[in-house]
């Protein structure tokens, strides 16, 4: 991050009717951030209209949904979690390989949070809310406060939980595929993480599913709840949802 700028005039309300959680914002963070446009990053941050609806008591469905042009899910200063992006091998979108925004390869002119913009001046995270989650007064020694809403209304925390009594660290269970990629039509090399392909998942090799959840015990949900985490390796922002996304994280066209 070259420079940093603090941006004001974040607006947000998180409201409950009836059975819905309705999160309304500007998109505007309220902690420090890149300085937008940059080399990587030619946007400005600008003033969003969101309007995000969600189910207040979200029910697990009996596999997970990938739903491609939705958005993960929504921070509490109501900036989004996208963690994919829309680059691909070549650019060719039937290759099935998809850039990783954290591997490297592509310049996004993510700033400290891991955040960068749309061309709609939209601002949004694509790995751990580092400003928002030293707002929040997360501590690794300490159970992570809430840190936002996935899409299908279960809670998101960051990277701790409270375990029997002790607060441990959640981790993915995603590792990186042994030996090189295929070659050929398709990209080569060493799986390195440059892909999101180069992953796969490995039940058990780490305490969360491959949505990256567990069911777990917090001070929101003291009666416990299956809840989202945002990991220190990937996939950080989890790819998937648990429950059924609301129509209204559809992305909005560039």
């Amino acid at each position: 991050m070259r420079a940093n700028q603090t941006k004001s005039g974040g607006q947000v309300s998180i409201t409950q009717r009836g059975s819905k959680r309705i999160i309304t914002s500007n998109g505007i963070p309220d902690h420090q951030v890149g300085r937008f446009p940059n080399r990587g990053n030619p946007s400005r941050i600008s003033a969003q209209n969101y309007r995000f609806s969600m189910p207040a008591n979200p029910k697990l469905r009996s596999s997970p949904t990938q739903k491609r042009g939705t958005l993960f899910g929504v921070a509490v200063n109501g900036v989004p979690f996208d963690p994919g992006t829309a680059e691909v091998w070549k650019g060719d979108r039937r290759s099935g390989w998809n850039y990783e925004a954290l591997g490297g390869a592509i310049p996004l002119g993510l700033d400290a949070n891991f955040g960068h913009v749309q061309p709609t001046g939209a601002y949004h995270y694509h790995g751990l809310p580092v400003g928002l989650m030293q707002d929040l007064g997360w501590s690794s020694s300490k159970a992570s406060p809430l840190i936002g809403y996935a899409a299908d209304g279960f809670p998101i925390y960051a990277i701790t939980a409270e375990v029997d009594g002790e607060v441990v660290e959640m981790t993915s269970s995603y590792r990186l595929r042994s030996g090189n990629r295929p070659g050929g039509s398709q990209p080569s090399g060493d799986y390195d993480g440059t892909f999101v392909q180069d992953y796969v998942f490995v039940a058990g090799s780490g305490t969360l599913d491959q949505c990256n959840g567990a069911n777990v015990v917090t001070a929101e949900y003291p009666n416990g709840t299956y809840a989202y985490f945002l990991t220190n390796d990937y996939p950080v922002i989890p790819r998937c949802h648990m429950g059924t996304p609301d129509s209204s994280f559809s992305k909005r066209r560039r």
